[in-house]
């Protein structure tokens, strides 16, 4: 099945102008909303909606508010969404929406809606890196810090949330939805990405006591981008929750902060590309597994003064 990813989150909230400020100081772009919601984008037109948690537009809720309430996955073609309603009507309810969506639950009593796809094709300059045995990954005296160019995300990366039983949410995704495990720590859950992406994942799935957002995040164009906008986000006031700092799994650079949201929202970029010949790693996820790296944010310095720190 040929499901690309999430296309949209879609959240129940109890502060809408927290989450309108989250999302703009974030980087995302309104494109609708009044006094019972809003809808924000990425550059390529996926992205979030929320309303309040007691909005009966909403989906019923899995877990309490702040929380998500569904994600949309976008899939390639009509072929590939009537595929998906079969498949899930076998044994559960499937609700068809009267803008051509396709909604049910998970296993987890997670919603999980599939539409096809109204991503919009990015484009831009290209992002390269200069490494001394290799061609110049940008032309000369082209610069790579650019104060004057917005570090704005880019497309919807992947959602992580808790499940009761990782052995059955993973077959449920593997098996009814065609999703491939690339990764999995023992002790949390697996990584996972459907057949329509070669992202390292668009889904993790962490075993907990109960059910509910861990977070959620978007592509940024490269390290300096993710470290460039959390340092914004960071000195506008958000707390920063862990990072900035790289991943092995995946091996994305990330930056997490508290949202309003009812999760962690994430800084990402740089994520590993995996066919269907990769072999999943399997290991326990202690403290030199889940990152290669750790930094914490401080403030700007220079030498000889005042703040100067040896």
């Amino acid at each position: 099945m040929q499901i690309l990813g999430p296309d949209q989150l879609i959240f129940g909230v109890e502060d809408l102008d927290a989450c309108c400020r989250c999302a703009e100081d974030y980087g995302l772009k309104r494109v609708e909303g009044g006094s019972d919601g809003a809808t924000y984008e990425a550059l390529d037109g996926t992205g979030i909606h929320f309303r309040r948690g007691g909005d009966a537009g909403l989906p019923e809720p899995t877990a309490p508010s702040p929380n998500l309430r569904e994600t949309r996955y976008g899939v390639a073609d009509a072929a590939t969404l009537a595929a998906i309603g079969a498949e899930l009507a076998r044994d559960r309810d499937v609700h068809a929406l009267a803008d051509g969506v396709l909604r049910a639950r998970d296993d987890d009593g997670y919603w999980i809606s599939f539409q096809v796809t109204r991503r919009r094709a990015l484009g831009g300059p290209h992002y390269g890196v200069n490494v001394p045995w290799q061609a110049p990954g940008r032309a000369v005296n082209d610069v790579a810090v650019r104060m004057d160019v917005p570090a704005l995300p880019l497309t919807l990366s992947h959602v992580v949330v808790f499940t009761r039983d990782k052995v059955r949410s993973e077959k449920f995704y593997s098996q009814r939805l065609g999703f491939r495990t690339t990764d999995a720590f023992t002790n949390l859950g697996p990584f996972m990405r459907p057949a329509g992406t070669k992202d390292h994942h668009t889904l993790f799935l962490v075993q907990a006591p109960g059910v509910g957002l861990e977070h959620f995040t978007f592509h940024f164009a490269g390290a300096h981008e993710v470290l460039r906008a959390g340092w914004d986000f960071a000195r506008k006031g958000y707390h920063s929750h862990w990072g900035p700092g790289r991943h092995l799994m995946g091996s994305n650079y990330f930056w997490y902060f508290r949202s309003p949201f009812g999760g962690n929202i994430e800084f990402d970029a740089d994520m590993d590309q995996h066919d269907d010949s990769w072999v999943p790693r399997v290991i326990a996820g202690e403290l030199d597994t889940t990152q290669a790296y750790l930094f914490t944010h401080a403030e700007k310095w220079l030498p000889n003064r005042p703040n100067y720190r040896k």
